[in-house]
Parts: structure tokens; sequence; C-alpha cells
């Protein structure tokens, strides 16, 4: 099948909406908003108000949509991608120190991520990773190794192991063998199974990319399920309530977010953004769609310390 769409100017794609329902208050200030925020990037905002389907018009479904509601979405979600890419920042730094500390310590070898008797599955795919990720770096400290070492070729896992990406990083913890390292490890974490901590790492580097490619956030459901655990070393949620939640939506992921911050960063204001941000005034805004169940704030996880 042919692709056969034509490219449009933007007084097209003003014309084009309003066709399909959207009101348009200022024409001008549309204009200049889509000469900086593409017509295709806004249609992950308009998308979940219009019809879909192959045969369809995708005629918007309610009435009283403006372009500025649009927009108002848009930067909300903006916003929420910032402070989640703040917060994953603190535990991608903790999950890299914890790592390399533990396992250099015990095997008393600066190079211990090449060793392949750690490793349970995947070293060599691992490897080509890590040593992509490594070349990939502008870092002066990898440049200063690479000038002033041959052997080994790769750096000391405490400079690798800062360069690579949190996928990366997520994927060598994941590899590694079971044993009391990666079971001390998941203690710092307040949780008490591995599997589960290997688990909120996939699913926080795959939200940290989203954030980091300026992805929509906000209504998505994401390609990584959490596993929500009934059992933590702190206290989480009870029993019933994660009976309830999607555990694709955004609210799973940011409650595993909020538990690991009051661990490793006790004075963090993540809950207190999050909520602040929550009371936005954008209309087409509904916290369901997040995943949010209807008492989420008296979670154990959601008060405030």
């Amino acid at each position: 099948m042919n692709y056969t769409k034509k490219p449009l100017t933007i007084a097209e794609q003003i014309a084009r909406l309003k066709q399909r329902g959207l009101i348009f208050d200022d024409e001008s200030e549309a204009t200049s908003y889509l000469f900086n925020i593409s017509y295709y990037r806004l249609r992950a905002y308009t998308y979940p108000f219009q019809e879909n389907g192959e045969d369809c018009d995708h005629n918007f479904t309610r009435k009283d949509i403006h372009f500025e509601d649009i927009i108002a979405l848009y930067c909300f979600d903006r916003r929420l991608r910032s402070l989640i890419f703040n917060a994953i920042e603190k535990i991608e730094v903790a999950v890299r120190t914890k790592v390399v500390q533990i396992y250099a310590e015990s095997t008393g070898n600066s190079h211990w991520y090449d060793d392949e008797s750690l490793y349970r599955f995947g070293y060599d795919d691992l490897m080509e990773h890590i040593e992509a990720d490594v070349n990939r770096s502008n870092e002066d400290f990898i440049k200063h190794y690479n000038s002033k070492y041959n052997d080994p070729p790769m750096p000391p896992s405490w400079m690798a192991l800062e360069v690579v990406s949190f996928t990366t990083l997520s994927r060598l913890f994941q590899s590694l063998k079971l044993d009391n390292r990666k079971e001390d490890i998941t203690e710092q974490f307040g949780l008490k199974k591995v599997a589960i901590l290997e688990n909120w790492l996939h699913a926080i580097s795959n939200l940290r990319n989203c954030c980091a490619h300026h992805s929509r956030v906000w209504n998505r459901r994401f390609m990584v399920s959490v596993t929500l655990p009934y059992n933590t070393l702190y206290l989480f949620m009870d029993r019933t309530t994660i009976g309830q939640i999607r555990t694709n939506k955004l609210f799973a992921v940011l409650s595993c977010i909020a538990y690991i911050l009051d661990i490793i960063s006790p004075g963090s204001d993540f809950k207190k953004h999050i909520k602040e941000l929550l009371k936005s005034d954008c209309h087409l805004l509904e916290l369901k769609d997040m995943g949010f169940p209807k008492y989420w704030q008296s979670l154990p996880v959601w008060r405030e310390k």
C-alpha cells in the first residue's frame, strides 16, 4: 500500500481541525503554536477526544473542546515529564552507585562487570551494549583512560557504568546471578524480592526514555507493566488497592518512584510537586486516564513524610 497523504500548510492544519470540531478562539495564536509544536505531536493530545478507526472522519466526540484546551493538556504533560525525569535521575544515580560499590568491593576487581561467571544470561549482548555506550561517551574521564591505558581496553566499572544508559544498567542488574549481593541491593531499595527490583528498574528506565524523547506520558499504556508487591520493607500499598491498580498506567510506576525516593532521598518534594501539578485547571485532564485510583492520596506511599 502506498502512502499518499500530502503535507498540509499551517492554515490547512487549522482548517482540518476546525472541520473535525475543534474550536479556535484565536487563529493567529494557534498558528504560532503550530509553528513551534508540530501538528503531528499535538495529534497525541487530540486523539483521545476524536473518533478513531479506519473509515471514520476523526471528528471530535465532544463539542466543547478548544485548541487552548489541547495546549493546556500538552503543557501539563510537559511539566509532568520534567518532574518525573528529575526524580528518575536520583534513582539512576543511586542504582549506579550501589551496584558498582557492592560488586567492586566483593570481587576486588575493578573490571568485575566483564567477568562472565557473574552472569546467569545475556553476557555477550550486554557487553556489546556496554562497549557501545562507552565508545559513544565524550566524558573526559573516558578519554583520559583511553589515552593512558590499553589493558584492559575497557575502563573500570566506576567509569564504564557511569556512562552506560539506564536501560543498559537495568539489563546488567537483571542479568547478574542471584546471590547475596543482589539481595543486599534490593533491600537497600526497600524491597524483599530481587525480581521486583528488576521489574521496577525495567519499568522506570522505560518511563525515563519516554520522558527523554519528549513522548506523551499522561495517558500512555506502557509496554512494561509494573509488579506491585504485597510485602515490602516499608509501607507501600494495601492488598485491596493493589488489586485495583492498572499496572501498565502511569500511577503504578509513579508509586514505585515515590517509594524509592522516600528511601534514597527522604527530603524529596516529588510527591508534593505531583500533587500540586494535578491541581491543574486543564479540564481535559482526568486522573483515571493515568491510572490513579479514587483515594490515591490516602495510600501509605503517597503520604508526605
